[in-house]
């Protein structure tokens, strides 16, 4: 019988009930498309920042002190001690190895160079330039057998070149575009480098230029070749001073800028079991002896502060469509108890106690709720698609967990911008409606 009374109840007066369908199927859709674009905008974020360069640094660690100030690293990096390159593999089996986008070791030393199709400078020392060896495109061997393909370009994809990286196996290099207009070096031209400072006589390398470099840095100035180059120029095989590491991580909250060695057990594993930048930062330490890892705060922490902005938004957004919603749906709620005034007074009349009245009307209001919820979630999927091509070129997939969370956000919209008006339908009289009054 209660049943019967709903569905009887939830038919009448469609018009009214078509206008409080639709404030929630919209207020529902927007929430719908900020949920869905919120769940997936972190990983979609981490990505696109991961374009902007890597976010963690290895150098040895007997370097030098720890110089941190205002949460910026100020240790040199170009002195000191060497890694061996044997370890790398090392940097995928870690926990978050997942995570690890890319890496890439450099090996910098300072080198007189001549470009034999044009004319010696008079001034040595005019000749000399920063060398900086790394991997462009790399094949890793893992510990577990399989491959994984690494280098500059992919931790600092936002490099331009104007024509080709080097092959690693090659004696090939690219030439900062300063450099280039400075010394006259063209594509296709051979330097030959020998290193600046050593009292030994070295064999000059040819170093084929196969392009342009442009980065706005201080690899402007440079000349990047494969690193083999420049460990042997420097008699360094096998070993590097610097790896740079691109790691896709959570924003830094308290928790995770706590000291770890500080933590207790449970804590500690949560922390570890975060993606968070110190964390992943922390295992690597683990993994490769010797190496001091820094995070690169400019970068995490800028990352960090859009990321929470954009999902600040996001949340503003929904927060305002759910108020909306609740506000249209009291007012067509109060609405309908009004009119029904007499209904109420007639069911009061016949025995039926207040709170199973607020029931039945209640259960009203769920129901449009969730025929409402279900219209908003479809509604939304179609905008999030539509923002998450927009914005970041990839549509968010649809997810039962946002469906079911806007279904109880719905029937909860509901609830609260029924309370008033059912709460004022159960202190009904039935005496003075009946009479008139």
């Amino acid at each position: 019988m209660f049943l019967r009374l709903v569905s009887d109840s939830f038919t009448r007066r469609p018009r009214r009930k078509f206008f409080t369908g639709a404030a929630l199927a919209l207020g529902m859709a927007v929430a719908t498309a900020a949920l869905s674009v919120s769940l997936d905008v972190g990983d979609r974020l981490a990505r696109e920042f991961r374009s902007f360069g890597a976010n963690l640094l290895v150098t040895p660690q007997a370097d030098s002190l720890p110089l941190e100030i205002g949460g910026v690293d100020y240790r040199p990096v170009n002195s000191g001690g060497y890694l061996p390159e044997s370890d790398l593999p090392r940097v995928k089996s870690i926990f978050w190895h997942n995570n690890i986008i890319a890496f890439a070791p450099v090996f910098e030393l300072t080198v007189d160079e001549e470009n034999p199709s044009r004319q010696t400078l008079e001034h040595p020392q005019e000749n000399r330039v920063q060398l900086i060896g790394t991997w462009a495109s790399h094949a890793v061997t893992l510990p577990d057998g399989q491959k994984f393909s690494t280098g500059i370009e992919k931790t600092d994809p936002w490099w331009q070149v104007d024509g080709r990286w080097f092959a690693d196996d090659a004696l090939e290099g690219v030439v900062g575009v300063n450099l280039a207009k400075r010394a006259r070096i063209s594509i296709g031209d051979t330097l030959a480098v020998v290193p600046a400072f050593s009292n030994e006589s070295v064999m000059p390398i040819p170093i084929a230029v196969v392009g342009l470099l442009s980065t706005g840095g201080a690899e402007d100035d440079a000349i990047i070749a494969p690193i083999d180059i420049a460990q042997g120029l420097a008699n360094q095989r096998g070993r590097y001073r610097k790896l740079y590491v691109s790691a896709l991580t959570k924003p830094e909250d308290d928790f995770a800028r706590r000291d770890p060695k500080a933590m207790s057990a449970a804590d500690l594993e949560r922390w570890s079991c975060t993606p968070y930048v110190s964390s992943i930062a922390y295992q690597l330490k683990e993994v490769l002896p010797g190496a001091d890892v820094r995070v690169i705060r400019r970068v995490a922490d800028g990352e960090g502060v859009i990321l929470t902005h954009v999902r600040i938004l996001l949340w503003l957004v929904t927060a305002a469509s759910l108020l909306a919603a609740a506000l249209a749906v009291g007012a067509s709620s109060a609405a309908s108890v009004i009119e029904r005034r007499t209904e109420i007074g007639l069911m009061k009349a016949l025995g039926a106690a207040s709170a199973k009245v607020g029931l039945l009307l209640a259960a009203e209001q769920l129901l449009l709720a969730f025929v409402g919820g279900g219209i908003g979630y479809a509604l939304g999927i179609l905008l999030a698609r539509i923002l998450g091509r927009t914005v970041f070129g990839v549509a968010p997939e649809p997810s039962w967990l946002v469906l079911l969370v806007v279904l109880a956000l719905a029937a909860l919209v509901t609830l609260l911008g029924s309370a008033v008006p059912l709460h004022r339908a159960s202190r009904y009289e039935p005496a003075p409606i009946l009479r008139g009054e």
